[in-house]
């Protein structure tokens, strides 16, 4: 296989995941978040709503479950749509800001019970999808 033209300093295309009308919704309706967690299972939305309700009535283990639930669901969903473990996750694109609030929420929470080192690799993985994510999130 000759490489050959190909610029090796290219990396991995941005992902966008796809938009969920009927959950934005619901959301819009006032649905709380275990509602929309139970409608929308495979949803990082629903899942990082559920773990911001928790983490801010201070349900900090609840919140890091949630969290991690809406973590790996994001983790499918982006796989699904070509993700192969690296490369841009635009927070500019809406549809991509349930995972990333999910990734930030669970770090938050990872701190929160002293798991230092699962909250640093997560700080770098939010950095790593998208730079502006976090001050997006902890505005």
């Amino acid at each position: 296989m000759s490489l050959a033209g190909k610029n090796l300093l290219d990396g991995p295309e941005p992902t966008y995941l796809d938009e969920e009308p009927e959950l934005l919704a619901r959301i819009e309706a006032g649905d709380e978040g275990e509602d929309l967690a139970r409608a929308f299972p495979k949803s990082s939305l629903a899942w990082a709503l559920l773990a911001q309700d928790a983490l801010d009535s201070g349900y900090v283990v609840e919140g890091y479950a949630y969290a991690r639930v809406g973590y790996h669901r994001g983790l499918d969903a982006l796989r699904g749509h070509g993700w192969k473990g690296h490369g841009p996750i635009p927070f500019s694109h809406e549809p991509n800001r349930g995972f990333l609030r999910s990734l930030y929420l669970l770090g938050r929470a990872a701190s929160a019970i002293g798991e230092t080192d699962e909250a640093q690799r997560i700080s770098s993985f939010l950095n790593d999808s998208d730079p502006e994510a976090a001050g997006q999130l902890s505005s």
